[in-house]
């Protein structure tokens, strides 16, 4: 099967805050449920570095690598005897008019395109990590500092749950779905130190999730990354 895209995704930083399911239920494609953790549901707001991006085997010029925020909830797909965990995207952001014109004709994603940034600062007694987006005018960020030493995922942890996806839905309309395959290996961790956040949730993402600029987020992590692919196909149903 053809690989559409391959990638490295790169210090992922995810800010995980637990929202009442009825929150989710509007964005939710049809034929998946949400995924719950401990009872909770969670959206977390994520920003990583793309890099070395190909499509089908061939680099992009100029835009192979680039920082992406996005806002994701977790969902659950059962076929048959399989259970498929996938993520749902509310909202992508990317810097390229490029990338974000191909996604959303292709495949009819939720990308937008603004101008981002990112800092790392990794030594030997703290990773410093952060990501920048600017909308009307404004910054926006996400910043960790963690330990340079990272570990795998412990079993049964928020981290696992959070990571642990590796499906993506969208929603074509009220009556049809898609579903693609996200393959990358499984994730080490670090300790986080210290955050700050600065997020202007309302603007970014519609008034469904404006609480969340002063919510303080269930759990904060990073991950390393890895080398990652998507398939061409997908499946609609």
């Amino acid at each position: 099967m053809t690989d559409f895209l391959k990638a490295k995704w790169e210090n992922l930083v995810m800010a995980n805050y637990s929202v009442p399911p009825e929150l989710l239920l509007p964005y939710l494609p049809k034929g998946v449920e949400l995924d719950y953790f401990q009872g909770e549901t969670f959206v977390s707001l994520v920003g990583f570095l793309f890099k070395d991006t190909r499509i089908f085997k061939v680099p992009i010029p100029f835009f192979g690598t680039f920082e992406e925020v996005n806002l994701r909830f977790y969902v659950v797909r059962k076929e048959g005897n399989e259970i498929k965990r996938g993520v749902v995207f509310i909202n992508e952001t990317v810097p390229s008019k490029v990338v974000a014109l191909v996604a959303n004709y292709l495949y009819k994603e939720h990308y937008v395109s603004i101008p981002t940034r990112h800092h790392w600062e990794i030594s030997r007694e703290i990773k410093k990590i952060e990501y920048e987006w600017k909308i009307n005018q404004e910054w926006n960020r996400i910043y960790v500092e963690a330990s340079p030493v990272s570990s795998p995922m412990k079993p049964d942890t928020i981290e696992e749950f959070i990571f642990e996806h590796y499906y993506g839905y969208t929603k074509i309309d009220t009556n049809s779905a898609e579903e693609y395959n996200i393959r990358h290996g499984r994730w080490n961790v670090s300790e986080i130190i210290n955050y700050e956040i600065t997020c202007n949730f309302e603007t970014m993402y519609g008034s469904d999730f404006a609480f969340l600029k002063n919510k303080k987020p269930d759990s904060i992590m990073i991950a390393d990354g890895s080398p990652v692919s998507v398939k061409w196909k997908r499946n609609r149903f």
